[in-house]
């Protein structure tokens, strides 16, 4: 599979216009470019490629390796859409960037899991353990409110979505919270303790969390709902027949059985 990852330099020149007239709207198929991250969100779209080519679209997917591009460049009208996100995350883009970016698709959940690092006991996990979390508001909070769950520590009450270490009411371990993009989280597993990580980047590590998190977000759990990662436009763009062939096609029972076949259990279709 030939991906192309972009750089924040090709993403300028991406913005000066080189896509200019991408993303046809019409109803006889056409060209639909999508921003995506990288595992699960391109392989999926790869997996749709064909299907799409059936009913007349050329699905042209553009990998990137961060969680500010894809949103940048379909904001600047570059992309028609793209998929690497959910929507607490793209609520809070939104509403720290001034963005107009809206979900159009509800595609498929992926679990947040604790991996053993250097320690890989969390029932007998050692005092001043360092765990590595990712920074951004949304998935901070969502890693505390699995290390609350699990006993590691408390939160104060009400911190809800919008938690940080900050918001630690108790913490008996004396656990380190190591604050990281995303995207470097899994890169110091060997370094500390514990890594809290996002399902497509567990996925990128070669780890599952159905097999390898010594504990994760159930599929049928409130998280779920909230967490599903989904197919986002700019606002004004919700019709376009391209993206919404794309919808149809990414809640098939054919990708759905690609995704259930392939993940087993550590990505899983939204119905």
């Amino acid at each position: 599979m030939k991906k192309r990852i972009v750089s924040i330099a090709v993403a300028a020149v991406l913005a000066a216009g080189v896509l200019a007239g991408c993303g046809s709207k019409g109803g006889d198929g056409g060209t639909i470019t999508v921003a995506a991250t990288e595992v699960p969100h391109s392989e999926i779209l790869e997996a749709a490629k064909p299907i799409l080519a059936e009913k007349g679209w050329d699905l042209q997917v553009t990998v990137f390796n961060d969680y500010v591009q894809p949103n940048e460049v379909v904001e600047a009208g570059d992309f028609d859409c793209n998929y690497f996100q959910h929507t607490p995350y793209l609520d809070q883009f939104n509403a720290e960037k001034g963005t107009h970016l809206v979900n159009v698709g509800e595609i498929h959940y992926e679990p947040l899991g604790i991996y053993g690092g250097t320690e890989s006991d969390l029932a007998n996990i050692s005092d001043g353990a360092t765990i590595a979390v990712p920074n951004d508001t949304t998935n901070e909070a969502r890693a505390l409110l699995l290390l609350q769950d699990n006993g590691i520590i408390t939160l104060k009450e009400g911190a809800g979505m919008e938690a940080t270490k900050n918001d630690i009411a108790e913490n008996p371990h004396n656990v380190e919270i190591i604050e990281l993009e995303a995207a470097q989280v899994a890169r110091v597993i060997d370094e500390t303790s514990f890594v809290v990580l996002n399902g497509n980047y567990a996925l990128q590590a070669g780890l599952n969390a159905q097999t390898d998190a010594l504990a994760y977000e159930t599929s049928d759990s409130e998280a779920a709902k909230t967490y599903v990662n989904v197919i986002v436009v700019k606002e004004g763009n919700e019709e376009n027949e391209g993206v919404k062939a794309l919808v149809e096609v990414l809640k098939s029972e054919e990708i759905g059985k690609f995704i259930n076949d392939k993940y087993q259990g550590s990505v899983v279709p939204f119905q």
